[in-house]
């Protein structure tokens, strides 16, 4: 499958869980219960053992940690009202630009 189909697909899952708000059955729905707070921690969280499996362990372990932080980017996107394709579309904005460009052009 292609990224581009797995996150289309990802996403339509993260949207219907929320929109069904069953915390019981669904993680997604139980951790939005907890609030976006919570959903930026766990964020953070995936962030971290991602960056440890990627200096410290193979490249299995990396793959897992990315797909939960994909997955828990995901779950704060949709949460926000936000899909991969506000973030493509970011992408293409800066694409042909510089980096440290770009990010001279940030406001502070």
């Amino acid at each position: 499958m292609a990224i581009g189909e797995a996150l289309i697909e990802l996403e339509a899952v993260v949207r219907d869980r929320l929109a069904a708000g069953d915390g019981a059955t669904s993680y997604v729905a139980s951790l939005a219960a907890k609030g976006r707070g919570k959903i930026a921690q766990k964020l953070g969280e995936e962030a971290t053992e991602t960056i440890i499996a990627a200096l410290t362990e193979d490249d299995a372990a990396l793959t897992g940690e990315a797909a939960d932080l994909v997955f828990h980017l995901t779950v704060l996107l949709a949460e926000r009202g936000l899909g991969w394709d506000a973030v493509a579309a970011e992408l293409a904005r800066r694409h042909g630009t510089s980096g440290h460009a770009e990010k001279a052009s940030r406001t502070q």
